[in-house]
């Protein structure tokens, strides 16, 4: 099995392009997703998050509102967190993985791949990029979004031309949804022949 690590950072187009992938009958690992199901109710992360930071459970569930304001501009409780959720996220991928072990390919989106060093546990990386005013358009496009949030999450990943040098293969999202569908088509077929 050839796993395929998807990444990008914020606005880039990562979550649609992942979508193209599944489209064409590669299963797709979504660890958004993951971590979704993880807070929502009965999810296997809010006991350990409502235990360091209570706060942040509304309803027998995480609040993502409550639980960012908790770590926004807070480094050690920012570590907290992700102690907390990389090991509970790993055991949902280790799962699907199991589900998936007969397929010859498999997308894992994940969306700090390098950040937390994710590269070295794939066979291939692709990079979804955009130009940087793409990015902020989409992205000052989101609700709730503000420059200040936007900068603070852009200062915790890895710049997209470090990303976009270290990938084996690069989607650019910026020419519309039919062009990113046909490079994902192209990149199918290039791990495929081992190109």
């Amino acid at each position: 099995m050839i796993l395929v690590g998807l990444t990008g950072s914020i606005g880039m187009g990562k979550s649609e392009t992942a979508k193209m992938f599944a489209a064409e009958g590669v299963p797709t690992y979504d660890a958004d997703a993951a971590v979704h199901q993880l807070y929502a109710k009965g999810g296997g992360a809010v006991g350990p998050i409502g235990e360091a930071f209570p706060d942040a459970i509304k309803d027998d569930a995480v609040d993502r509102g409550a639980l960012s304001a908790a770590v926004m501009g807070k480094p050690e409780e920012f570590k907290r967190l992700e102690a907390i959720i990389h090991p509970l996220v790993g055991a949902v991928q280790l799962a699907w993985l199991e589900e998936h072990s007969s397929a010859d390919m498999v997308v894992l989106d994940i969306p700090l791949l390098f950040e937390t060093g994710g590269e070295a546990r794939v066979n291939k990386v692709v990079v979804v990029s955009a130009p940087g005013n793409v990015q902020r358009e989409r992205v000052l496009a989101r609700e709730g979004m503000t420059t200040d949030k936007f900068e603070a999450i852009l200062a915790k990943q890895v710049p997209d031309a470090e990303k976009r040098a270290k990938a084996d293969y690069i989607i650019d999202t910026s020419k519309g949804l039919e062009d990113a569908r046909e490079q994902v088509r192209k990149v199918i077929q290039n791990i495929r022949k081992g190109a």
